[in-house]
């Protein structure tokens, strides 16, 4: 997948449209719940966002939906939009508990796509903030290895702040799925340097009903 500029405050349309984007569009012209996902919307391949009748997690090929449903589910509650992300992972050289320096995840920054256009960023907190100036922070709830060794892992995070009215008002929990990239590999040799990788995911904020 292509990774595209992250421009901040300017936020450029980005023209292109995949399967995740057409199925966000599906769910924003749907009342669906977890439980009444669609099935089938587009052909997929391994590890590209998709739903199925019961759980969104249903889209996991290598791992069971089960083992993701216990690791990230949250059942009950509804899908309130997905958006893509496509950024970078900023990490940084610091000491681990060993003495060691190795490098640690300092915040992600990326941009939020839906039907081929920028809607808004993803930056450090972690928060979301879409362009009509909603914005959610959350903390880390649960998580679950990614597709490879090099994509980082697929989490639950649960809101513990929000504001403004808008597309993310009422949002209780994001997921994040469909994890491309995003791992730091290789040595850290000066502490305070930093590194950050390209990634790109899909984030599903969920209400209630």
């Amino acid at each position: 997948m292509k990774i595209h500029a992250v421009i901040f405050p300017e936020w450029r349309s980005m023209p292109t449209e995949n399967c995740s984007t057409r199925t966000a569009r599906a769910l924003e012209t749907s009342d669906i719940t977890r439980e009444k996902a669609m099935s089938n919307y587009c052909t997929l391949p391994l590890f590209v966002f998709a739903l199925s009748v019961g759980s969104l997690n249903a889209a996991v090929a290598a791992q069971s939906s089960a083992e993701i449903s216990a690791a990230i589910a949250t059942p009950g509650l509804a899908i309130a939009t997905v958006l893509h992300a496509e950024g970078a992972q900023v990490y940084e050289c610091r000491a681990a508990s060993d003495g060691n320096l190795a490098w640690r995840a300092r915040e992600p920054i990326a941009t939020l796509v839906f039907e081929g256009s920028t809607v808004g960023r993803h930056y450090a907190g972690p928060r979301w903030e879409y362009v009509d100036g909603s914005v959610v922070h959350a903390k880390l709830a649960s998580s679950t290895p990614g597709a490879s060794q090099d994509d980082i892992p697929w989490l639950r995070l649960d809101v513990v702040e929000q504001s403004g009215n808008g597309k993310l008002s009422g949002v209780t929990h994001v997921e994040r799925v469909n994890t491309r990239g995003g791992v730091a590999r290789g040595p850290c040799n000066e502490a305070g340097a930093f590194r950050s990788v390209p990634y790109s995911a899909d984030y599903v904020f969920l209400r209630k009903g």
